[in-house]
């Protein structure tokens, strides 16, 4: 846990300078060995899979990566997804803004602290929508309840921007309540299962276990009153060198995100079931009602302009200098690989078209 002073981000606001560079990948090489991505060619003739290092979140917003990796639905296409550990949050957006991995699962929030930087990353496909909850112990059933009171959450994330709104529209700000930060979701969890915070914005599942398990607890919000039916929380970003040199991996990774949208749509307790315990430190029972609130959405074109409105949050909270603009999405890998598996892509439920 940690409190507000900026910390976790400053070596992005320094360039993400050397020392931070070689301390974290470090970390990346300690955990997987050489970070290396093969090209699809040189694969294809040695008659290997390329393997594509990524970072992931822990909510239910990375479903459908962990299914495309458990899985291996990038397989047919040459590409295996390989998971680098990362200890905590701030680990998955240090370890994609200096380049050891190429693709991560990340935060709005988070990649628009990346790309304000100057980290050379692009937002091109979705995760998941929805699913950021304030959630609350006894005794509090207001924004105005929250006066004095502490609030978990995580620094620069999606979960700091839902409560810094809600409070917002509510005539209040953080100054109004003791914020304090924590460096992974069950962390966050327990402290508040203990009584140790009186609220927190959590991530699915770990809102609904939070609910169920301590006496009292309630929803405050989950973000659909303030933001509307759906909203973005994490994306897929890639670097944009991989952009450039490696399109068709980084089409094939997308496609195997649609694949797995689609057969999570069509089976979701078998989704479940495949990641709780290995991916989700929670029950079968909270991981399921959670997943009805933050499902997966590939396709998040349409959510583009809720990207960069939460720039302005952003930037008020003090995290970027300039707001963003259009230039942060490409969604082209993604509109190929839509024109070219039709069928697929009509069989989702969930998408822009």
């Amino acid at each position: 846990m940690c409190e507000r002073d900026g910390s976790a981000f400053q070596a992005l606001n320094h360039t993400l300078d050397r020392r931070q560079f070689l301390k974290s990948l470090s970390i990346a090489a300690a955990a997987t060995g050489a970070l290396v991505v093969m090209p699809m060619g040189m694969a294809a003739a040695l008659g290997k899979q390329t393997s594509v290092k990524a970072t992931h979140g822990a909510g239910l917003c990375n479903l459908g990566i962990f299914i495309a990796k458990e899985r291996q639905l990038g397989a047919e296409d040459g590409v295996e997804l390989e998971f680098v550990v990362t200890p905590t949050n701030t680990d998955i957006v240090t370890l994609f803004g200096i380049g050891a991995v190429d693709v991560s699962m990340i935060p709005y929030s988070n990649f628009l602290s990346l790309y304000h930087a100057g980290a050379p990353v692009k937002i091109v496909a979705g995760g998941g929508v929805n699913g950021c909850m304030i959630v609350a112990g006894e005794g509090i059933s207001s924004a105005q309840d929250m006066r004095g009171k502490t609030l978990g959450t995580f620094q620069a994330d999606t979960l700091e921007v839902l409560p810094f709104d809600w409070l917002k529209r509510a005539g209040m700000s953080f100054k109004d309540v003791d914020v304090r930060y924590f460096n992974t979701s069950p962390e966050m969890a327990q402290a508040f299962l203990s009584g140790s915070v009186d609220a927190i914005c959590a991530v699915e599942p770990y809102a609904s276990q939070c609910v169920q398990s301590r006496a009292g607890a309630r929803i405050l919000s989950d973000g659909t009153d303030l933001y509307g039916a759906y909203y973005a929380d994490c994306l897929l970003a890639v670097r944009n060198a991989m952009l450039s040199e490696q399109r068709p991996v980084v089409k094939a990774v997308i496609k195997a995100l649609l694949v797995a949208q689609g057969q999570i749509e069509s089976d979701l307790p078998g989704a479940l079931e495949q990641t709780v315990g290995s991916y989700y430190k929670t029950t079968l029972e909270a991981a399921t009602l959670a997943a009805k609130r933050q499902p997966v959405m590939v396709d998040q074109r349409s959510l583009a302009d809720f990207i960069l409105a939460r720039g302005q949050s952003m930037y008020e909270m003090g995290y970027l200098k300039t707001l963003p603009t259009a230039d942060i999405f490409d969604w082209t890998p993604l509109e190929e690989v839509i024109a070219e598996n039709a069928a697929l892509y009509q069989g989702l439920a969930l998408k822009t078209a």
